[in-house]
């Protein structure tokens, strides 16, 4: 049995991501925790934020996502109906980082699954601007689905690697796994520089590779390009790719391509869901 949690603001592009989660796991007997976090204000000068009393939270400041969260379960419920899918409401008022550490904790976890951007609207949460955030300081996986994409089975999977970092077997596992439900096939993705070569280093690990992968439907790459994100755009829209996987230690390469910076947040600019996992 899957735990899967996805945070939600009851915009559409949380909802989005929903309707992908079901579908992906439709085959798969998954725990879906459904959180909201109603933000503690963020108070200017250090002040220590104020808790009300329970009976305030759940009364006032709960109440209306309660209430939400009931209509969302109702609506998968009657458009998705699945006997492997089970779903529980957790409506909290707290930081959304620390909230969704708690849920990993008690709940046992294994993956996230989250919109990248949501519109202001229910309590001002603005899911895109935790996106980042959850993925850098939060150890698991994370399937981060973007604006308006809707799902179909993914055949194609893109894993982009610089062959730096050795790979330990329990990630692999995870790829394998996360490959196998819809027979997927890998590609292992270099973007390199005019006239680069591997390292000793490197060879090594490209081999790992080409061992661990041998009995999959998988295969080598090599983009030429100055630029990583650019390279990564190319071979996604030219291999119709349908999810990038990424491993968070390689954090410099996967924020070239994941983020990109804009004056008042860090917002997701790649166009097909993107697996986020840690070691």
């Amino acid at each position: 049995m899957k735990n899967i949690l996805m945070p939600t603001d009851f915009s559409e592009n949380s909802w989005d991501a929903t309707k992908y989660a079901l579908q992906f796991y439709k085959d798969v007997k998954c725990n879906f925790y459904i959180l909201h976090v109603t933000l503690i204000p963020t108070y200017v000068g250090g002040e220590t934020p104020m808790y009300p009393s329970s009976n305030v939270l759940e009364t006032t400041i709960l109440k209306q996502a309660k209430i939400e969260l009931k209509k969302l379960t109702t609506k998968i419920n009657e458009l998705y109906p699945n006997s492997n899918h089970n779903f529980f409401s957790v409506s909290n008022y707290d930081f959304f980082i620390d909230s969704v550490k708690t849920q990993i904790e008690e709940k046992k976890i294994d993956l996230i699954i989250m919109g990248t951007k949501g519109a202001t609207g229910f309590n001002e949460v603005v899911i895109g601007t935790n996106t980042g955030d959850l993925i850098t300081k939060v150890k698991c996986p994370v399937l981060i689905i973007p604006e308006e994409a809707s799902f179909k089975p993914p055949k194609e999977i893109a894993f982009p690697t610089d062959y730096h970092i050795f790979y330990q077997p329990i990630i692999l596992n995870n790829i394998s796994e996360f490959t196998e439900m819809h027979h997927s096939s890998v590609r292992i993705l270099h973007i390199a520089k005019k006239d680069e070569t591997l390292t000793t280093f490197q060879k090594e690990n490209k081999h790992y590779l080409q061992d661990y992968f041998s009995e999959e439907k998988h295969s080598f790459h090599r983009i030429t390009n100055k630029n990583i994100e650019d390279g990564v755009q190319c071979f996604v829209e030219s291999r119709n790719i349908d999810i990038i996987i990424m491993i968070a230690k390689n954090l410099n390469l996967f924020q070239r391509i994941l983020f990109k910076p804009t004056i008042e947040e860090i917002s997701y600019h790649t166009e097909v869901p993107f697996l986020v996992l840690h070691e």
